[in-house]
């Protein structure tokens, strides 16, 4: 009797451990977003933003090669338009704002960081570049001749930024800046490899943090 009293314990208690892992499950940075966007130096830089290192596992939907999908299909028909790439969530007990990831096309260079020049420290990446203390963002033209986008003179631009509201930053500005402006680079370059740009547009492999002059 007592053996079949533990046994049944021990059942119950695998069964609500194995409940708890499938309700919550995290992930590292690098896996994120489809595995695609987040590159070491980025990871570094949600921890940073964040506070944590590991976050919930993204959609289905929050991938690179499905962001590329629906900017080509938005080229092809529309010219312009807006999408998310992918939104950033930490474990419900980190109590962190999420994170929103997004691409913008345009048939022009004006970029949508100009509305909120005076917001940015201007950093040299792609076409035009700026990061501020709660959002980054990295505009660059994608030539290929395999891709839609080079028959007119599409712009994109990808956006990272908080979903909370406009706060006082806590900590160091500047190390607030430098993640974000990572973060928008490593989902730039992700993109425009995706998207097989040119030289991948420009973009380095590595994020040029210091302010251009």
């Amino acid at each position: 009797m007592a053996g079949s009293l533990v046994l049944a314990v021990a059942g119950c208690s695998g069964g609500d451990d194995e409940s708890a892992e499938q309700q919550e499950p995290t992930v590292a940075a690098e896996r994120l977003c489809g595995g695609e966007a987040v590159s070491p130096e980025a990871a570094k830089a949600l921890k940073v933003i964040m506070g944590v290192d590991k976050f919930e596992a993204s959609a289905d939907e929050y991938t690179i090669p499905a962001a590329v999908k629906e900017l080509r299909d938005k080229g092809a028909t529309d010219g312009t338009g807006n999408e998310d790439i992918c939104r950033i969530y930490t474990p419900l007990d980190a109590l962190t704002e999420p994170l929103r990831v997004r691409w913008y096309l345009a048939d022009s260079k004006a970029v949508r960081g100009d509305d909120m020049a005076s917001k940015f420290t201007e950093l040299p990446m792609g076409d035009k570049a700026g990061a501020a203390t709660d959002t980054a963002f990295v505009a660059f033209d994608c030539h290929d001749n395999n891709s839609p986008l080079t028959s007119v003179p599409y712009h994109i631009e990808v956006f990272v930024e908080t979903t909370g509201m406009p706060q006082e930053p806590e900590g160091n500005p500047q190390a607030l800046k430098d993640a974000y402006g990572t973060l928008a680079h490593s989902f730039s370059l992700a993109m425009a490899k995706e998207l097989r740009c040119t030289d991948n547009a420009g973009l380095k492999p590595q994020p040029s943090l210091t302010p251009a002059q």
